[in-house]
């Protein structure tokens, strides 16, 4: 029997979500069945994501892009996507994921100390066991439950580094409790706690911690106990330590920190336990109309712990402030923990993990040259204008309209990848001589990726059945009530989705030093570390990437900073100069912080008045050109102001997340969407969002992957 043609499968966007969904969809196992072409804005592939070689080969992000340990889904298919491409290391210097991947252990947050100073504070986390997306490695699929009993194991290890003098050490959280022989019996271990809760017997700190592990065992079978008892005890041990440590830790700022995560994991539990989250079919979900810290409060924890090191980093590290405001943080309580919990728990090998090189060397790249093995498509320089429905009642995509901003030269496919030193990378500029007219397209200075110059060298139609036949709808989210105006206007369900599921732009810069972190004060080693005063709350060591680039005399440090960007009223954005103005206004936020704010990370980076010592920031002009002087030197460095509706990140605001369309919607026969804006099971902006988006999609059109195979996929 012979096969017909294939299925063919328009892919709008080559961003995580849609380059997963690409991947699934082109897999050996499928025979061919499905042809994939992604239809890409501009000449990279990479959406917020991508990355360019600029001068000096030099590495240049949209931000600061780490990976969890906790990202099982997107290091499966990297590893998957290295396995197939056998890259020779002989010739190829990142030929493995191990190449590509690095662990690294080593975070903080800026800890804001009473005494009032900024004072970071630094961590190694410890290695857990195996790496993420090992192959053939069945993970558990966490419950409530179990999670919040690790979460009392920590609290517990917590007291132990503050634990009275002379007391136990608190147990291993592997142990019975002492005071509960027989605490397999439901019956003996609520004899055990009504007695503790009768005698009032927390007056120690070790006798407390017999009492946590009580609850923890509790938690571990919460069916089979009362709530109330349950919350009686939880808020006599929670009193009784506030009452033996608060007072004790407030002039002590490393015991502080440890008190206010304790406080912290004390109102998530009495949270938990009050709103009934374990026996709550929906879980965590169930809690996601509240403001994290709205819920935290309303369960118990001080002001002094919600307004901690520690929230203020879960909050800059999700952009979660609505409409870019400082004075607005809001993230919906369900998935904050969610994502706290799964990172802090579930992470394997390292806490996080930094790539060596950009973002779009090391992922997008190997996707591209395995996608093109597999006989994918790709359609650069093209912008989607408009999703046409069909009419009738069962309505699917008809028709998709793009702008075409650019011709090939020739008619053939764009070849976008440039050799750096073996290594094939995106460059931060189209090869303007592959392009028809590209030297008068790179006179005027057309500029792809901007969604303010709507030149074009043409226009292209697909039609269903002659173009296509299923789409997948991977642009950004930002994007979506622009090119989906029949959508948003034909159906509620969309229209509610563009109002509710907000975006937010983001800021970012990059700078290349002369001088060694120890020379500028800093003396641990390369940290990432958030929560610092804005504009740029977030700050990562990126030094080892010094090796990757192609410098006359390489950096000795490299640091990227990257923060949310305070938006501006939707009639402003529409102004041509717009993106011009927020790319300045990036500027100077950039060289405020450094002139005013960075002294309290490197003490050393200030000059003898007090300003930043512009002399360290190296030029790759330099020494071809007359060196710039002063804060002129900041113009030889890298920033970005990510303004474009596909740049944009969304935001997880309380009561926005049911608003969210699940790639698994049928609504459209022939349609699916894909991106972290999307009901994916972990509905926050990253890596691991878009790539378990993507893998739904790729489900909604194929059946595969199967859902179980989709790790932290739990919803019905």
């Amino acid at each position: 029997m012979t096969r017909g043609r294939p299925i063919e499968v328009a892919i709008i966007g080559g961003g995580c979500a849609g380059v997963t969904a690409a991947f699934e969809l082109t897999r050996p196992e499928h025979e061919g069945r499905y042809h994939v072409t992604v239809y890409q804005l501009g000449w990279r592939l990479g959406g917020k994501g991508a990355s360019g070689r600029g001068p000096a080969d030099r590495i240049q992000e949209h931000g600061l892009h780490l990976w969890m340990g906790f990202y099982e889904n997107a290091f499966q298919l990297m590893r998957e996507c290295y396995a197939e491409l056998k890259r020779d290391p002989a010739t190829c210097p990142i030929a493995d994921w191990r190449d590509a991947f690095t662990p690294d252990p080593f975070n903080g947050v800026a800890d804001f100390s009473p005494s009032g100073r900024w004072l970071p504070w630094k961590v190694h986390l410890p290695p857990f066991e195996g790496l993420p997306g090992e192959p053939g490695v069945t993970l558990p699929r966490w419950t409530v439950g179990e999670y919040l009993a690790r979460t009392l194991e920590l609290l517990r290890t917590l007291l132990s580094a503050i634990q009275e003098p002379g007391a136990r050490p608190a147990t291993s959280g592997t142990e019975a409790p002492a005071s509960a022989p027989g605490v397999g019996s439901p019956e003996a271990l609520l004899e055990s706690m009504a007695r503790l809760l009768k005698l009032g017997g927390f007056a120690t700190l070790a006798a407390v911690v017999e009492a946590l592990n009580l609850l923890e065992v509790a938690l571990g079978t919460l069916r089979r106990y009362p709530m109330e008892l349950l919350l009686r005890f939880h808020d006599a041990v929670a009193s009784a330590l506030r009452g033996l440590l608060e007072q004790r830790v407030a002039a002590d700022d490393e015991l502080r920190r440890l008190w206010e995560i304790a406080d912290l994991v004390l109102a998530v539990v009495r949270g938990a336990l009050r709103f009934r989250l374990v026996t709550d079919p929906r879980g965590f979900d169930a809690i996601d109309d509240y403001d994290c810290r709205e819920w935290l409060r309303l369960n118990g924890a001080s002001e002094r712990s919600i307004n901690s090191a520690f929230i203020r980093a879960l909050y800059d590290l999700a952009f979660a402030y609505e409409d870019g405001d400082a004075r607005r943080p809001r993230i919906a309580a369900g998935q904050a923990l969610r994502g706290a919990l799964r990172a802090f728990f579930t992470y394997r090998g390292a806490f996080f993990w930094k790539m060596r090189s950009g973002m779009g060397d090391i992922v997008f790249a190997p996707f591209y040259e395995v996608l093109k093995r597999r006989g994918a498509s790709f359609a650069f320089f093209h912008r989607l204008e408009s999703v046409r429905l069909s009419a009738g009642p069962r309505a699917h995509v008809e028709a998709l309209e793009f702008d075409v901003q650019a011709d090939v030269a020739g008619g053939g496919e764009y070849q976008p990848l440039v050799d750096v030193r073996g290594l094939p990378c995106w460059p931060a500029a189209p090869d303007w001589s592959q392009l028809v007219d590209g030297e008068r397209l790179q006179r005027e200075e057309w500029k792809f990726e901007s969604a303010w110059d709507t030149r074009k060298a043409g226009t292209r139609v697909l039609r269903v059945g002659q173009d296509f036949d299923l789409a997948v709808l991977a642009v950004g989210g930002g994007a979506v009530r622009h090119v989906c105006g029949e959508l948003v206007e034909k159906d509620p369900r969309w229209r509610a989705m563009v109002e509710r599921v907000k975006t937010v732009p983001t800021q970012a810069f990059q700078v290349w030093l002369g001088a060694g972190m120890r020379e500028l004060g800093w003396h641990d080693g390369p940290i990432n570390l958030s929560g610092f005063v804005k504009p740029f709350d977030t700050w990562a060591d990126m030094t080892h990437l010094a090796s990757e680039e192609s410098w006359r005399r390489p950096p000795r440090a490299i640091a990227y900073f990257c923060s949310v960007l305070p938006d501006v009223p939707e009639a402003e954005r529409q102004r041509p100069a717009f993106p011009d103005e927020q790319h300045e206004r990036v500027r100077r936020n950039a060289v405020r912080f450094l002139q005013r704010d960075l002294f309290h990370l490197w003490p050393r980076c200030q000059d003898a008045v007090g300003g930043f010592r512009w002399e360290l920031l190296m030029d790759p002009a330099a020494p071809t050109e007359a060196p710039r002087q002063g804060e002129a030197r900041f113009d030889s460095q890298y920033w970005t102001a990510n303004v474009s509706p596909t740049e944009r990140y969304t935001l997880s605001l309380p009561g926005s997340l049911r608003f969210r369309i699940s790639p698994l919607d049928n609504t459209y026969d022939n349609l699916t969407v894909a991106g972290d804006w999307t009901d994916s099971g972990f509905n926050e902006g990253c890596v691991e969002a878009a790539v378990m988006s993507g893998r739904l999609a790729a489900h909604a059109l194929s059946g595969v992957p199967r859902l179980e195979e989709i790790v932290g996929f739990d919803h019905p």
